[in-house]
């Protein structure tokens, strides 16, 4: 006679299941639900590493997201970035830090340096999960996620395996996963970006929290998705590199909507301090594209509120 030695799952009562207040619980605002995993998606040179390190950063320093995007708790995070050279990965981090006036050595990142992490594997897989286990992070970033497997991503089986393992590390260690991804060409924006991920169906389906990025005609445009929330308002992204020192991306406006920095009300604020700015001076304390902020001073000095002396741009009182 066989026995079965093999314990009964775990039940409980529906009625004695405890009920959150807030059941949506947010790593960062609107954007990245707390413990979910899911994908950044966007095609080549799309700035989708730029999103996820400023994602990582904002998780490591309670900053705010894009300088719009609220982080409720802050806590350590664990990156690997195979495409990039540690040297970079740092100078990208640090040049966020810095455009947010924090110092690198007070940030919580922690960066793999494995040369090569094959997840659909041991020993790496152990190796990952014992890291995350003994720095906790609140954040894993992955990117991207083709150079971290050798299974065929049109397979849905292979696929499903290698997302089931993403989705035991968060729940055995109560963390948010961020799979950076690539979509096919002319993938479809909005919404639907999801269906324009390479490989399996199941990639899609699997996110908990999705971001996807896009270009539209000469702009680069954000939307989401969640599970269990309302996407977030698609906004417009821009890569602001008139200081190498300080490149980060920035909300420059709503899709939709109006521009969701003020520049004039900006550019004005800053004269009525300084007795006089030069354009250069102007760029650079407001991390805008010479082309953008010409428009501006052009707009306003038409206007009468500022003037251009040999000295630079004043207000007119």
């Amino acid at each position: 006679m066989m026995v079965d030695n093999h314990p009964s799952l775990p039940v409980v009562r529906v009625s004695d299941i405890v009920t959150e207040e807030n059941p949506q619980r947010w790593l960062i605002d609107q954007l990245w639900g707390a413990s979910a995993v899911g994908v950044i998606g966007g095609a080549p040179k799309c700035s989708k590493t730029w999103l996820a390190l400023d994602m990582s950063l904002s998780v490591a320093t309670g900053t705010a997201c894009l300088n719009r995007y609220e982080v409720p708790q802050s806590g350590p995070v664990l990156v690997y970035l195979a495409e990039d050279s540690l040297a970079i990965v740092r100078e990208r981090i640090e040049g966020i830090a810095r455009n947010r006036g924090l110092q690198l050595d007070s940030v919580p990142i922690h960066v793999i340096t494995a040369p090569v992490l094959r997840l659909d594997r041991d020993p790496h897989r152990t190796q990952l999960l014992e890291t995350a286990r003994q720095l906790r992070p609140r954040l894993l970033l992955l990117d991207p996620l083709v150079r971290l497997h050798g299974i065929d991503e049109n397979h849905a089986g292979e696929v499903a395996e290698l997302l089931a393992y993403f989705r035991s590390l968060q729940r055995e260690l109560d963390l948010s996963v961020v799979l950076v991804h690539h979509t096919r060409k002319n993938a479809p924006g909005g919404t639907a970006a999801g269906l324009g991920l390479r490989g399996s169906s199941d990639i899609h389906a699997f996110g908990d929290s999705n971001l996807y990025l896009r270009r539209t005609s000469d702009r680069l445009m954000l939307s989401s998705e969640h599970r269990a929330a309302a996407a977030a308002r698609s906004v417009y992204l821009d890569l602001v590199a008139t200081n190498d020192a300080t490149t980060h991306l920035e909300v420059i406006g709503d899709v939709g909507g109006q521009k969701q920095r003020d520049l004039q009300k900006e550019v004005l604020d800053l004269l009525a301090k300084e007795r006089s700015l030069t354009r250069v001076k102007l760029r650079e304390m407001l991390a805008v594209k010479n082309e953008r902020l010409g428009l501006t001073l052009e707009s306003l000095q038409q206007a009468g509120q500022i003037s251009r002396t040999p000295t630079g741009w004043q207000h007119v009182k």
